[in-house]
C-alpha cells in the first residue's frame, strides 16, 4: 500500500476507473455517480437500497455539486443491479482508499481502533468439508468491515492475518487482536 497520505481526488480518480459492464444503449445514469452515492449512504450506516435511494433524494442538492446526475436520483433496483455488477474486489480496494482517506485527516492523538479477528462461519464449509475460519478487520467506530480472508483451518490463521495485512493499512491505528497477534512476523507488520 502507498506510504503518501491519500486525498479525496484519489479516491475519487479511483471511482472513475471502475470498470463498467452495463449495455450502453440502456446507461441513464453514470457509474460513478451510483458508486459515490452507495458508498456515502453506507457510511452513514444505511443498509437497504430503498434507504440508499432515499438517502440520495434526501441529499441531492449537496450531491449535485460534486457528481454530475444528469437524470437525478437512480431507483433503488438500479443501484441494486449496477452494484451487483461489480466486484467485491473493487469495493474492498474502495472501502480502503476510504479508510485511507479517513485516517491520514483525522487529529495524530485520535486512532482509529481496528479490531482484526478469526470467527467460524456455521454451516459454512471449505474445499476440505471443514468449518470456515473468516479473519476480519473491523473498525466499530465506522461500521465496517474493512477487508477480510479466509483461513483454512484454525492452524492457518497466521497466515490469514498476514495476508488481511497485506491488504489493509494499520498505520496510525490502534490494531486490537487476540493472542495470535503475540507472533512474530504479525507484529513485524
Amino acid at each position: 500500500m502507498s506510504e503518501d497520505k491519500p486525498n479525496l481526488k484519489e479516491l475519487l480518480i479511483y471511482i472513475t476507473q471502475i470498470e463498467d459492464k452495463r449495455q450502453i444503449s440502456k446507461i441513464k445514469h453514470k457509474l460513478n455517480d451510483i458508486v459515490v452515492i452507495t458508498l456515502f449512504a453506507m457510511l452513514a450506516n444505511i443498509e437497504y437500497w430503498e434507504e440508499i435511494e432515499e438517502f440520495g433524494k434526501m441529499y441531492f442538492k449537496a450531491l449535485k455539486r460534486y457528481l454530475e446526475l444528469p437524470n437525478g436520483i437512480p431507483s433503488h433496483d438500479t443501484i441494486q443491479r449496477v452494484m451487483a455488477t461489480i466486484e467485491p474486489e473493487v469495493t474492498e480496494v474502495l472501502l480502503r482508499k476510504w479508510m485511507d482517506l479517513k485516517i491520514s485527516g483525522e487529529d495524530k492523538k485520535i486512532r482509529k481502533i481496528l479490531n482484526i479477528d478469526g470467527k467460524f462461519l456455521n454451516g459454512m464449509k471449505n474445499k476440505n468439508n471443514k468449518p470456515l475460519d473468516i479473519v476480519s478487520a473491523y473498525s466499530k467506530e465506522d461500521g465496517i468491515c474493512y477487508s477480510q480472508v479466509a483461513a483454512e483451518g484454525k492452524g492457518n490463521e497466521i497466515e490469514a492475518i498476514l495476508r488481511l495485512l497485506d491488504k489493509i493499512s494499520v498505520k496510525e491505528c490502534i490494531v486490537t487482536i487476540d493472542a495470535i497477534g503475540t507472533q512474530k512476523e504479525i507484529i513485524k507488520r
